[in-house]
């Protein structure tokens, strides 16, 4: 979703809504295995999300997983919920063909099943409301999010949860002075990537300005009790190799789009980042780590 990681600030797990904005496009189908890969390092992020939400959601009978992406987490959500039905929901077939196969190597395919189509719409196809609706980083792919958040709302099952995956912070794999370059390098290239953020939310189709005040807009859209808390990835440096993968594949995703935005000695040093005959090269440092917060706002529908 896609990773589908768009934090965001950007779109580390992006939701798979297949979208395309110019300067901003997004092949979800060829991210598939960074997107999975992405995932299942963050699954104990996940879990603990979920673990959360299972607190004040007992025994749903339907999950829908809005903007699933390759289904990593949508397959935790059958392992937390063990008498739900899970559908995971996406624009790219491809990635929920990876979902499904998830779900059968994990055995939980009898209660999976998946919706291609474009959110919000595609939610229609549903068969019944949903007892808890989860959309991780997918809203923010959708020109107008309030309309979004009422077509999401509306597909609750009375007392039903929607849980919102939205905002968190930029993560950091380095420290601030990486001993080549300019020291600062990571908060100049999140300038950049907010400014790539707002382009792409501006040439979506249908685009509307509004207040990224989540738990605002969840009342908004008719519904209760608002909830909202952070979980954290820290993996602290010297990190175990895919997660080391994880960040190389993250900065060379986001090679293209920092060229824009970057000076000549930034590009410089990522460059070199990439490099993996360098010895400064992220391939090789000692010193790289993951940290990152992701957020969840959660509210209900009225009983």
């Amino acid at each position: 979703m896609a990773h589908r990681h768009d934090h965001q600030h950007e779109d580390e797990h992006p939701p798979g809504q297949g979208r395309h904005h110019g300067h901003t496009d997004v092949d979800w189908a060829e991210m598939g295995p960074l997107l999975e890969s992405s995932a299942e390092l963050f699954a104990s992020l996940y879990e603990r999300a979920l673990g959360w939400l299972a607190k004040e959601v007992t025994e749903p009978g339907l999950i829908v997983d809005a903007g699933s992406g390759p289904g990593v987490v949508a397959c935790l959500f059958a392992e937390t919920f063990p008498g739900a039905r899970i559908v995971a929901v996406d624009g790219s077939a491809p990635l929920l063909e990876r979902a499904m196969a998830r779900a059968e190597r994990l055995g939980v395919a009898d209660r999976f099943s998946t919706i291609t189509g474009e959110l919000p719409d595609v939610l229609d196809e549903l068969e019944y409301p949903a007892d808890l609706l989860w959309a991780s980083r997918s809203l923010h792919h959708l020109g107008d999010q309030r309309a979004a958040l009422a077509a999401f709302a509306a597909r609750l099952a009375p007392g039903g949860t929607l849980a919102l995956m939205e905002g968190g912070l930029p993560p950091r794999f380095l420290p601030r002075d990486i001993g080549i370059g300019r020291p600062g390098l990571q908060a100049r290239i999140d300038a950049v990537r907010a400014e790539w953020f707002t382009r792409m939310r501006t040439g979506l189709p249908g685009h509307v300005a509004v207040t990224e005040d989540w738990p605002a807009l969840l009342s908004a859209a008719g519904l209760k009790h608002t909830r909202t808390h952070s979980f954290l990835l820290d993996l602290p440096a010297p990190v175990p190799d895919r997660a080391r993968a994880y960040v190389v594949a993250s900065l060379t995703h986001l090679r293209d789009q920092l060229a824009e935005g970057l000076d000549a000695e930034d590009l410089a040093t990522v460059d070199r980042l990439l490099d993996p005959e360098d010895r400064a090269s992220l391939h090789r440092r000692p010193d790289v780590f993951v940290l990152e917060a992701h957020t969840v706002h959660t509210a209900v529908r009225p009983g």
